[in-house]
């Protein structure tokens, strides 16, 4: 019998649920509702890589999740990182430490309006 078959939500408290909101929207393009959002992986397939979604734990202490000092961070797939961060630089979004790239992909870090840090994530093709 399977009993986990994925990551069905990521969720978090807001000081300002309003503004956090319209901040994702804004800013990172998840067309938001009241409550949040939802990503529907069978819509997302794209050429040359079979999206997936990691759950990662970490060691305590780990310094990954700085200068957050929240006990997650939350990972969102994007289709063109570095469009994306010079739109974000744009718009005044905090960038956190330098991007990079290694054999998972490419990776950067900004920071939302409640000081939870964001690590943004492009596939590489296969």
């Amino acid at each position: 019998m399977k009993r986990v078959t994925g990551i069905g939500g990521i969720f978090f408290k807001c000081r300002n649920q309003e503004n956090t909101l319209a901040w994702y929207e804004k800013h990172l393009g998840i067309p938001m509702e009241s409550w949040g959002a939802q990503f529907f992986w069978d819509e997302a397939i794209e050429e040359g890589a079979r999206p997936y979604t990691v759950l990662g734990l970490f060691k305590e202490p780990t310094d990954y999740f700085e200068p957050s000092t929240q006990n997650f961070m939350i990972n969102f797939r994007v289709a063109d990182l570095a469009a994306l961060l010079e739109q974000l630089r744009t718009e005044g979004v905090t960038i956190v430490g330098t991007p990079m790239e290694e054999e998972f992909g490419k990776f950067a870090w900004i920071m939302d309006p409640e000081g939870n840090k964001i690590e943004l994530w492009e596939q590489p093709k296969t």
